[in-house]
């Protein structure tokens, strides 16, 4: 009898330790949960200045599904039923979601901060895509002492004085595309009545001045700092690096515009928590939100309301170059992609 009550006693102890470290109280449990997909890049920083705040007023939690484009946006693909509400994607991944009907065609008119976005990001808005909550674009990045001369246009990437000076990201890269829209340009085509055709003919014009292509901005740091190239297309995110690198080099945004990228917040189609999901969008696109995340997470807004000092704004696609900054219409380009990757790995990268 006293060892049968000797092992009641030691079961209910052990219940009441593995209660009070369950983590969960049981108020905490029933809160409603959104799940949102995301990269879970400094994930401390976009819990302080996005999740918690979000979670107080709310009186919700957000369940996190980290990773990277490619590995989140496959795995919803293959289970359009799963339980996230919520995915942040780049642009040209959300294009094809809603080409695939995996995405809610976005109501703006629940989205009170939405009328404040910058006009390049209202464009996107306007055809139902995800919420524009991140821009940022590309410019030409080039050492003035090695190349001998200024570079203020795009046009001067042609210049028979870079040959073989020049780097520019790869195809298959977040501004692969982008690069296309500039050579297109150049030739004065029409990109949308001759898919490219006069683009990839302005590309070989350009491939003596080429030295290599590259598939991580990162790589560039170090193509600069060995003389290997004296000039390069490259996102505005990646200045910092390439600046520690080599820091003589200077950063050109032509007066002729350059080609946006957004991320986007975009809602799983199937989401049971839609209510609460534009609302996370709502909060996403805030100029509270967005004043914290330029400085803390590097992120440019898209909210026209934010004010940004000249050193947070430094590199960053804001003000002028943020509203003249042009978009570019995925929903053509990614049925022409795997075409323009063979024309290019045969033209380009042979």
């Amino acid at each position: 009898m006293k060892k049968q009550w000797k092992l009641l006693v030691g079961a209910l102890l052990l219940t009441t330790v593995m209660t009070g470290c369950s983590g969960k109280s049981e108020d905490e449990s029933s809160k409603k949960q959104l799940v949102v997909s995301t990269w879970g890049l400094s994930q401390e920083v976009w819990e302080k200045e996005v999740k918690v705040p979000f979670e107080e007023k709310f009186d919700c939690e957000l369940v996190l599904e980290v990773g990277g484009t490619n590995e989140r946006y496959t795995k919803l693909a293959n289970n359009p039923n799963a339980a996230v509400d919520i995915m942040e994607l780049s642009q040209s991944a959300a294009a094809n979601g809603y080409d695939a009907g995996l995405f809610e065609k976005i109501d703006y008119s629940k989205i009170p901060n939405a009328e404040f976005l910058i006009d390049p990001a209202k464009q996107l808005a306007e055809s139902g895509a995800g919420a524009a909550y991140v821009i940022n674009s590309i410019g030409i990045i080039y050492d003035k002492e090695a190349v001998g001369f200024e570079i203020n246009d795009w046009s001067d990437l042609w210049n028979e004085k870079l040959k073989g000076k020049i780097s520019i990201p790869d195809i298959t890269t977040t501004f692969g595309p982008a690069m296309v829209y500039v050579a297109n340009d150049y030739a004065k085509g029409n990109i949308e009545s001759d898919e490219g055709k006069a683009a990839f003919k302005a590309l070989e014009a350009l491939k003596p001045n080429i030295v290599k292509t590259y598939a991580k901005s990162s790589d560039l740091a170090n193509m600069f700092a060995s003389g290997e190239i004296a000039v390069a297309v490259v996102g505005d995110f990646a200045i910092p690096t390439i600046e520690q690198a080599q820091p003589t080099v200077e950063f050109v945004v032509p007066a002729s515009g350059t080609y946006a990228n957004f991320n986007t917040i975009d809602i799983n189609k199937n989401s049971q928590n839609k209510e609460l999901a534009y609302e996370y969008v709502n909060w996403r696109l805030s100029q509270e939100l967005q004043e914290k995340t330029a400085v803390t997470l590097n992120e440019a807004p898209t909210n026209k309301n934010v004010e940004l000092s000249a050193e947070v704004a430094q590199n960053k696609t804001y003000g002028e170059v943020a509203q003249n900054a042009r978009t570019i219409d995925y929903s053509f380009v990614n049925p022409l992609l795997n075409n323009w990757i063979d024309q290019w790995n045969r033209l380009i990268n042979r």
